[in-house]
């Protein structure tokens, strides 16, 4: 039965909230390690077990994902709790949020409910942003805000994702993992959102996932090696008819040809980037701006294709066009900050994060890689408010490391280092 609220806040009021108690843990934790979990119930009284028995009396639900083994099912661990627990037994379960919450680690558990931008979510999970921005325009994941054109996701819905396109990539069947689902909701671990990212997946031939093979869709597990359209069955002729189709060529009337506006034109460019067909997806683009010369959007993504195919060059002029068309596009920003970087520009990298910093004063990348760029000038010391400032948004990624790294190098008595931002 999981733990009511009451209980949670009428426990805190002891220092050893967990005194007695038995814990194990299920499922990927959001907000620390397992080795770190079980250390923090020592801490507060409790001894932590990673297996559950007769004893067990707290299992706490971990939030990255859902607690699903390899083969789709509900975690083991939570099903042989749960059965207990129908028997009359007194274990609790507890989501991983409400634990936190418990021992008062109130930020650890703000840390679960943040916001992350694309490029902030790509150093998380190891997965390009150009994928992610796939994942948004086909409905997978939703910003939960955006500012200026830049989204904001919650990173559970996004970690969701991708456990549920892992777990169909590898043979398992949707209908396993949506009783799966339904089971998880049913005992208030879980929400109605991941059946409908699973139905995406299942059935949206536009999703596509890379892994270290290279592209593939998760509801099929088909690589993509032929990007031609299906056939449309209702004009396939039959097998056993095939020896009756006549030999000779049919003659069309002349018709006018289709004509695509620029928003068709930029959703097949999107379409023929998430299938990496990037020479194609440039023509689409630049056949979408014929129309509508004043697209930042547009140029944006054209912008991209062109970076991917190594035209830096092109690429930079069409980041710089479509900041022309919309000066706060912030992306946009961003990548003409990284280019000019790249290029042993830092001055100009500089004046570009700055722009961006101004249209959206709290935007992570632009404090991160502008401090970057002030180190590499030797100006660390104008750079270290802007590695602190990173942190606030950002406790755990690899740039959060690096950022810790980098304060730590520079003022090693700083109380801002070690994790306490």
């Amino acid at each position: 039965m999981p733990l009511e609220p009451r209980s949670i806040d009428a426990e805190l009021t002891s220092s050893q909230v967990l005194q007695g108690e038995r814990v194990a843990f299920t499922g990927t934790l959001a907000s620390m390690t397992h080795a770190h979990a079980a250390q923090l119930v020592a801490e507060h009284g409790g001894s932590a077990s990673e297996h559950v028995s007769r004893q067990t009396t707290m299992l706490v639900v971990g939030e990255e994902g859902w607690p699903l083994d390899d083969d789709g099912g509900v975690s083991v661990k939570l099903q042989q709790v749960e059965e207990w627990q129908r028997e009359g037994s007194s274990v609790r379960t507890i989501n991983e949020s409400d634990w936190l919450l418990l021992l008062g680690l109130t930020e650890r558990r703000d840390e679960i409910r943040r916001l992350y931008t694309p490029a902030m979510l790509s150093q998380l999970l190891g997965v390009s942003v150009h994928v992610i921005r796939g994942w948004e325009r086909c409905g997978l994941i939703h910003p939960v805000k955006k500012v200026y054109r830049l989204p904001y996701f919650d990173f559970q819905e996004v970690t969701s994702a991708r456990r549920l396109s892992q777990l169909l990539s590898a043979g398992v069947s949707r209908r396993e993992i949506e009783a799966s689902l339904k089971q998880l909701a049913a005992g208030k671990h879980g929400s109605a959102r991941p059946l409908e990212q699973l139905e995406i997946l299942a059935r949206n031939d536009h999703v596509v996932i890379r892994d270290d093979h290279g592209l593939y869709r998760p509801g099929t597990r088909q690589r993509l090696f032929d990007f031609e359209p299906p056939t449309d069955e209702s004009e396939a002729p039959d097998e056993e008819d095939l020896d009756e189709v006549p030999t000779s060529i049919r003659f069309e009337l002349a018709r006018p040809a289709e004509v695509w506006s620029s928003r068709d034109w930029f959703s097949q460019g999107c379409r023929l980037y998430d299938e990496d067909r990037l020479a194609d997806a440039a023509e689409a683009f630049r056949l979408c701006l014929l129309t509508d010369p004043h697209d930042p959007e547009a140029h944006f993504h054209l912008a991209e294709c062109l970076y991917r195919q190594e035209n830096v060059a092109g690429a930079l002029e069409r980041y710089y066009a479509a900041v022309e068309n919309d000066r706060e596009y912030l992306e946009a920003w961003i990548q003409i900050g990284a280019l000019h970087r790249e290029w042993g520009e830092p001055e100009s990298a500089l004046d570009a994060f700055e722009i961006a910093l101004d249209v959206h004063a709290d935007y992570p990348e632009a404090h991160f890689q502008k401090a970057e760029t002030l180190a590499e000038l030797g100006r660390a010391e104008e750079a270290r408010p802007h590695w602190v400032s990173y942190l606030r948004f950002d406790s755990r990624g690899p740039w959060a490391d690096l950022a810790r790294q980098r304060l730590a190098e520079t003022a090693d008595d700083d109380p801002l280092v070690n994790g306490n931002v």
